[in-house]
């Protein structure tokens, strides 16, 4: 098994500093994503940055029935220009990388990513981000729906809750998706 970097695209999800706050030893994992990110592109690959904020129109359109985001938008949390909502700059996006604002849990279900995506010829997804049980879960879901061949770098993602990371990496995603870590990846990747 390897992967074919012209049609794959890394997506570095929610590494923004508010989500950085909540996740122990947050610098390991931004070591380890930065790493798999220099190695896809290397090699060729897409990088594509997430992240989740709001504008005032955005906090409007937020409907009280949502349980997440409905108290988001009423506490006027999470503004797209609060330093909190901003990606770190240790994965800072680079020229020709995808970026996309979203305002609800997965990746593809208020932006254009998978527009961008496609128009790029990406039909491989390799996912890290925060968290496991929140974009990961919902982009890999979203992601396989749309018959893209996924994989989830297992120390790529973590979770404020430990058991349900543990649950999903090692239950829930290898019945859906390839789960490597950040070594894997590079051996799957054809040299530069």
């Amino acid at each position: 098994m390897t992967i074919d970097p012209e049609h794959t695209a890394l997506l570095s999800m929610d590494f923004q500093q508010g989500a950085l706050s909540r996740i122990p030893d947050p610098d390991a994992l931004i070591d380890r994503v930065s790493g798999a990110i220099a190695a896809v592109r290397s090699a060729g690959g897409t990088i594509g940055h997430v992240r989740v904020a709001f504008t005032e129109d955005d906090w409007a359109s937020a409907p009280q029935t949502n349980k997440t985001f409905g108290a988001v938008a009423a506490a006027k949390l999470m503004h797209h220009e609060d330093s909190t909502t901003q990606i770190d700059a240790r994965l800072a996006p680079e020229d020709g990388d995808i970026v996309v604002r979203k305002i609800r849990i997965g990746a593809g279900s208020t932006t254009d990513l998978h527009e961008q995506l496609r128009d790029r010829g990406i039909d491989t997804l390799i996912l890290a981000g925060i968290s496991t049980g929140g974009v990961v879960l919902s982009t890999l879901t979203d992601a396989v729906d749309r018959d893209y061949r996924v994989y989830v770098l297992s120390d790529g993602v973590t979770d404020p809750d430990p058991e349900i990371h543990r649950v999903l990496v090692d239950k829930l995603f290898p019945a859906r998706a390839h789960v490597i870590d950040t070594d894997a990846l590079r051996t799957l990747l054809p040299s530069a």
